[in-house]
């Protein structure tokens, strides 16, 4: 009956294990589904809308294959529809029943270049080259980009409202090789516990099969034989011979002895150790046949991926915190997202920071604009005539502390930035505000300003949410942003005279102690030099050309940034003097001359930053951050 239940136990382990790999092997799916993307003809751009990639649930992997440099980058898809609206380019969108469908999309021509006649026939005799397209590598637009040879190969999950753009150089025709998976399950959770049912079985059938061996043998040992038939009686014969005499018993032959059959003692010994002998081979027999067993369902065990068990108590997703600022329905996208912005900042600092090295003011201008551009400009001007000018200080980007993008999708868009550096713990932070024009432009720096030490910035919006520009005329604050700088003027030349003095915070009037202060010291230098009855200095502030940029806060104010131009004039006061530079190396350099007949005007310029609250919260106006740079020294003729 053992080997009856050994061959059932080896059955159902055969049948098992096979279910086990057959799972695996000829019943497993496809690990992926692929969808290849075609193209109606060559274009420089295509442009895959995100609702293509997302078909499947799930992880995409966009396969882009073809010679040489390839481009790729996903952002919002009415950013990527606006930079390519005067572009011919290829959209992969989908239709109705969800397959893909691919369209031409010529430039949008503006009303004043729309036109009923008949275009001009091209000259036949040389066709004009065409003009080199726009290169889509490095634009500030893109949530993010992948440049690489021959092949691109990447994993994302975009998010609705987000599209894919692949090119080359913008003027060659971008890769038609577009193939796009998606990872399916083929897990098999019943194989692995198939394998090892079937791997116990096989050992379960074992061990019955050495149960049965073994009762086999115990079955065929020696048996014993019955008595046989009694002889016949036969009368006693009472007569009694006398007994032979004995003979002396001689002893047996050593070699005899050596050699004689073994005693029943002997063989009982005997049999006792052919038993035991017996009983071991069966027990090494025994283990021989079950460590292999046990060796299969090892194997069959450990060799399992994850997926061919079930997973119990996986670990989902903690949910992130509900931010407690709630956007409107209507409310627009932020300009930019937190990554995206870190790799802008980052950009425009290395592009600042090698113009500042090189004295290359084109090369600024790429990232600088306003008042930021115009104080290089001076700077660069100042260190190519004075060797041991120090260099600028170059804008942090180690850590973003505080990021608000406009919520907008026109342009331009603005961004306010407050970065500081790790290396440096003595160094200030950086607040600034930057500007993007229009989808081919890039973010350039207006204002850059030196935060003030102990100065905490207002409630302002997550960068998820983004905020509004403050128009610049608006009544709800406690000062209008295009009033603001005129207001800071008349407070540092008037002082606690001026009208507009209690509207700011003890810090705006310690600044304007400062530059009263700065003023003073000026003509003190003009008596010293006994130069005061000569000659005489006059100082005023006036606010700059530049618009301000006004962010709206939590609280309904804003952050305010402005700049003001604040003036030193020197004139003399006798037909005979002469005002010389002798010992100021900066108005040599600006001026070409070492001394002035008429008088020298010194301009610096001046960047701030305010908090300027609502008109009814009756807070005064806070002074953030400020930066003075050089503007200008001009003889007066």
């Amino acid at each position: 009956m053992r080997f009856v239940w050994a061959v059932v136990a080896f059955v159902l382990a055969t049948l098992l294990i096979g279910a086990g790999i057959a799972q695996r092997t000829l019943f497993m799916g496809p690990s992926s589904e692929e969808l290849v993307l075609e193209t109606s003809q060559p274009e420089p751009y295509t442009l895959i809308d995100g609702a293509v990639l997302r078909t499947q649930p799930g992880l995409q992997s966009l396969i882009i294959r073809g010679d040489g440099e390839l481009f790729a980058a996903y952002g919002r898809t009415a950013d990527m529809e606006a930079w390519l609206s005067d572009a011919t380019y290829n959209s992969i969108t989908l239709k109705e029943d969800g397959t893909p469908e691919t369209t031409v999309v010529e430039p949008e021509l503006a009303e004043d270049e729309e036109s009923t006649e008949e275009p001009t026939p091209a000259p036949t005799e040389e066709p004009a080259e065409p003009a080199a397209g726009r290169n889509p590598a490095g634009s500030d637009l893109w949530l993010d980009s992948f440049t690489e040879q021959d092949q691109i190969i990447t994993d994302m999950q975009l998010p609705e409202g987000t599209s894919i753009l692949i090119a080359r150089d913008g003027t060659e025709p971008a890769p038609d090789d577009i193939v796009v998976s998606w990872p399916l399950d083929n897990s098999t959770p019943l194989a692995g516990p198939l394998m090892a049912t079937g791997g116990l079985m096989l050992a379960i059938g074992v061990v019955l099969y050495i149960l049965g061996i073994r009762h086999q043998r115990r079955g065929r040992g020696p048996r014993r034989k019955g008595l046989g038939p009694m002889p016949p009686t036969e009368p006693i014969d009472v007569a009694i011979d006398r007994a032979p005499e004995r003979e002396a018993i001689e002893p047996a032959p050593a070699s005899d002895a050596e050699a004689g059959a073994p005693s029943d003692a002997d063989s009982e010994a005997t049999g006792a150790t052919e038993q035991n002998g017996t009983t071991k081979r069966v027990a090494v027999t025994r283990r021989r046949l079950a460590i292999p067993a046990l060796a299969l369902v090892a194997a069959l065990a450990t060799g399992c991926s994850a997926d061919s068990w079930p997973q119990f108590g996986a670990e989902t997703a903690t949910p992130s915190p509900t931010p407690t600022v709630i956007a409107p329905e209507n409310q627009k996208p932020p300009a930019v997202t937190e990554a995206q912005a870190a790799r802008i900042l980052q950009n425009v600092s290395e592009t600042v920071a090698q113009a500042d090295t090189d004295l290359d003011i084109d090369l600024a201008a790429t990232r600088l604009d306003g008042a930021a551009l115009t104080a290089r400009r001076t700077d660069y001007k100042l260190r190519g005539a004075i060797a041991d000018r120090p260099v600028p200080a170059v804008i942090p980007t180690d850590k973003v502390e505080i990021l608000l993008p406009q919520a907008t999708d026109a342009w331009p868009r603005t961004v306010l930035m407050l970065s500081k550096s790790d290396a440096d713990d003595s160094a200030a932070p950086v607040i600034l505000t930057m500007t993007q024009q229009d989808p081919w432009s890039d973010y350039k720096v207006s204002y850059l300003a030196d935060m003030q030490a102990s100065v905490e910035l207002p409630e302002l919006a997550p960068p998820w949410a983004g905020t509004t520009l403050v128009p610049p005329d608006t009544t709800f604050l406690a000062l209008a942003p295009t009033e603001l700088a005129a207001a800071f003027s008349d407070v540092v030349d008037a002082g606690d005279k001026s009208a507009s003095y209690d509207l700011f915070d003890d810090g705006t009037h310690e600044l304007a102690a400062k530059i009263q202060t700065s003023r003073q010291s000026v003509v003190d230098n003009l008596a010293a030099k006994q130069s005061a009855e000569t000659a005489k200095a006059a100082f005023g502030m006036d606010p700059a050309t530049d618009q301000p940029v006004s962010m709206a806060t939590l609280d309904s104010g804003a952050i305010v940034a402005v700049s003001v131009l604040d003036s030193e004039t020197i004139t003399p006061t006798s037909a005979d003097a002469v005002i010389k530079f002798g010992e100021d190396p900066v108005a040599k350099a600006l001026t070409g001359v070492d001394q002035s007949a008429k008088g020298v005007k010194t301009t610096y310029s001046m960047q701030l930053f305010f908090s300027v609250p609502t008109q009814v919260s009756g807070e005064q106006i806070r002074l953030l951050a400020v930066h003075q740079d050089v503007l200008n020294v001009e003889v007066i003729k």
